[in-house]
């Protein structure tokens, strides 16, 4: 008889915490959902093809050009960032020893870099890149800014993910007379792959919509630049220049619908690679079983 009133009880902390963590995830599906409802409706009555011209000027206010620039952005700051991050948690997990001191400075400084806000990495940007180095406001001095910013994202996922892949491959592996490095990169990396992604996908989503501080390093021209060195503004500069303009807000709106469009297009892109990937291992997985069968 004494277990019924236990047993009650714990019955009723059960549903308690049930129903938090359904309210908390009702909670911010809402918030989702009148975000994007907010913005769809404020800016697809002002989507208009005078928005895609070639060329900006007062008139169209073209977001085209801006397209260009965030997709320039975009590969330039994985260019630089993905290897760096990728290859720094390679060592931090696979070669560099236990209690290494070293290993610790460095998880504690991108932890740091992590929480660093962006306007203080443009004012870093303008001074290292724009005035010291003598870029000026160019998309090279912004992505390198940038690279900076998502290079700690890319370290500390990938490290995560390399740690999740069992012992056992690596074991595995060596017993069949595979060197450290043939290891790492044919059977570690491919396991940890959907969680690289991840990070990666991340890191795009901040480069996208960034504005601090590409305002400080790339600048606001309207226009494709010829070259690297040339300044141009994102896709999320140019909207923050039409809303502080104050003249062309409907077609902030729409900006913000496209920045919306993408971001969601990449998630989507993530996950189906990450499933991919994910699909494919477990393939490998029941042919090594049926092999060894």
């Amino acid at each position: 008889m004494s277990d019924n009133p236990k047993k009650s009880a714990r019955r009723l902390q059960s549903r308690i915490l049930r129903f938090c963590v359904y309210a908390a995830g009702a909670c911010t599906l809402s918030v989702l959902l009148m975000l994007v409802l907010y913005i769809l409706v404020k800016g697809l009555p002002h989507l208009t093809p005078e928005l895609f011209s070639l060329h900006y000027n007062s008139e169209n206010v073209s977001l085209f050009p801006a397209l260009v620039n965030t997709v320039t952005m975009t590969f330039l700051s994985l260019l630089i960032a993905a290897p760096l991050g990728i290859f720094s948690a390679i060592y931090l997990v696979e070669y560099a020893k236990r209690g290494n001191k070293f290993v610790g400075v460095v998880r504690i400084t991108a932890e740091t870099l992590s929480g660093i806000p962006s306007i203080v990495y443009g004012l870093f940007g303008f001074l290292m890149f724009v005035i010291a180095l003598d870029w000026g406001y160019s998309l090279l001095a912004g992505a390198f800014t940038l690279a900076i910013m998502i290079l700690p994202v890319i370290m500390r996922t990938t490290e995560e993910a390399l740690k999740s892949v069992p012992d056992s491959y690596r074991e595995g592996s060596f017993g069949l007379g595979a060197g450290k490095l043939r290891t790492v990169f044919r059977i570690v990396l491919p396991a940890a792959m959907p969680g690289i992604l991840a990070g990666i996908i991340l890191s795009v989503g901040r480069i996208v919509g960034e504005t601090a501080a590409l305002i400080y390093t790339a600048g606001t021209v309207a226009q494709v630049p010829d070259t690297l060195l040339g300044s141009g503004r994102t896709l999320s500069v140019h909207m923050y220049s039409l809303w502080s303009e104050g003249l062309n807000s409907e077609q902030s709106y729409a900006t913000a619908v496209v920045l919306l469009v993408i971001v969601a297009s990449l998630n989507a892109l993530s996950s189906a690679l990450a499933k991919r990937l994910t699909g494919q291992k477990k393939e490998r997985k029941k042919r090594d079983a049926r092999s060894k069968a």
